[in-house]
């Protein structure tokens, strides 16, 4: 048991060093770019709902999910240590009034792990905030490259949570959420003779900021049944509103440009952030609320809809300020579900799958040329049992889009493919003596 805790402790710690959820979306130009974490894989392949929470899956938007009672399987002496790691993979076609582009991006997405401690339970793990990644270029009246664009970086988050069963029915828990990262906003002007032709020096600006700090989400799931077969399941979390440090820096820069792009520095000065005050600023992180509720028959099906807001308005960088951009509160609407043949149909495997199915209605928040972003995704997958003690690998397919073409934006039509292994293993078992 510590052997297997001591592996993986050291995988969570390496993610945390070097996992970067990736994008390139034109939209991570704004704020702390595009916000990522949208549930485990088996959420989001149910429209992204949260208030759905069992015994064997690790829910990751909710800390109260961590708690449990013990399981009849185990003979009502414990529960099962749950790992979760799930990975992602992106196509994007985007889409402007005059010509289009695609993309593609691969990812992890978080590692997780959830032990029980007997009406308690403890999670940890690693999980992407956001993500900026994007390469923009424009040009002027006679068609010559004016500026060029490009972005890097995003917001990742390590997690230590803590759930409590409070009664048969109800539980409670708490997340301490460590943010790190960096974001970093090049941008590069090309200057002209009288003539038309292309200098041999141009101009470039390097903005960077450095992040840190501390939030928290505070999580509740209560479920009851309102009869012998239904079982009605009541989900809510809220994480206040947290500030997090920016150390900031800028440079300018004048670079020559060879025919395969590589930037050389003929010349650079650092810029004196400190007279202004923007050496290290702080960054808002909005509050947000969700909440959900849904009914189902145990290890049958279940249906839910779950409602989430995010105080986006409230987003401030004072080091970062971009023109015709800005932020309103964003909600989120997700309808999904799920069915099982035949959950403990052990001499028919096919029985055992989970097909989930949903779709997700989201107001991003984001207000780029007096419009507001919006975007939307139709998901389904399945889970496939693996291994012993109900472990699964789970596949998720979202088809969606984002943005508009009207007031000279993007719009981003996206294929997404999720896959995740839910593994759970007996540590704790009580000794038995004939």
């Amino acid at each position: 048991m510590i052997r297997k805790l001591l592996i993986c402790a050291i995988v969570v710690i390496s993610s945390i060093a070097t996992a970067q959820e990736r994008t390139s979306s034109p939209y991570s130009f704004y704020g702390l770019g595009s916000l990522k974490f949208k549930g485990t894989v088996e959420n989001r392949s149910m429209g992204g709902i949260n208030v759905y929470s069992d015994s064997i899956h690790i829910n990751l938007r909710n800390p109260a999910s961590y708690a449990g009672t013990n399981l009849a399987f185990y003979n009502n002496e414990a529960r099962p240590v749950k790992f979760a790691l799930g990975t992602s993979f992106s196509s994007t076609t985007i889409e402007t009034s005059t010509a289009s582009d695609s993309y593609s991006n691969s990812a992890i997405d978080y590692l997780a792990v959830a032990l029980p401690l007997n009406k308690f339970g403890l999670g940890f793990g690693v999980l992407p905030y956001s993500s900026v990644g994007y390469n923009l270029q424009s040009r002027n009246e006679n068609n010559d490259l004016q500026y060029r664009y490009r972005g890097e970086g995003g917001i990742n988050r390590a997690f230590l949570g803590l759930g409590y069963q409070v009664s048969k029915n109800l539980k409670i828990g708490v997340d301490t959420q460590y943010n790190f990262g960096y974001i970093s906003n090049t941008s590069i002007a090309f200057g002209y003779n009288d003539f038309g032709e292309l200098l041999q020096f141009q101009s470039r600006e390097v903005n960077r900021s450095d992040l840190g700090g501390f939030s928290f989400n505070f999580g509740t799931i209560f479920n009851k049944k309102i009869n012998n077969s239904i079982e009605l399941m009541v989900a809510a979390s809220y994480s206040p509103e947290a500030s997090i440090a920016s150390k900031n820096q800028s440079e300018f820069s004048t670079i020559v440009i060879d025919s395969d792009q590589t930037e050389f520095i003929v010349d650079s000065s650092i810029v004196d952030l400190e007279s202004d005050d923007l050496a290290e600023t702080s960054l808002i992180l909005p509050s947000k609320t969700n909440f959900g509720i849904g009914i189902g028959k145990p290890h049958k099906w279940f249906v839910g809809v779950d409602y989430t807001f995010l105080e986006a308005s409230m987003f401030s960088n004072r080091f970062v300020e971009i023109d015709n951009t800005s932020f309103e509160d964003a909600t989120s609407l997700s309808i999904g579900g799920f069915f099982i043949p035949k959950y403990d149909s052990f001499g028919n495997y096919w029985k055992r799958i989970v097909y989930r199915t949903g779709l997700r209605l989201e107001q991003t928040g984001l207000v780029v040329n007096n419009e507001s972003i919006e975007e939307f995704g139709i998901s389904f997958g399945v889970g496939i049992p693996v291994g012993r003690f109900f472990s699964n690998a789970n596949l998720a397919f979202e088809w969606g889009q984002r943005g508009t073409t009207a007031s000279n934006l993007v719009k981003e039509t996206f294929f997404n493919i999720n896959i995740s292994l839910s593994l759970n293993d007996r540590w704790f078992e009580k000794r038995k003596f004939n």
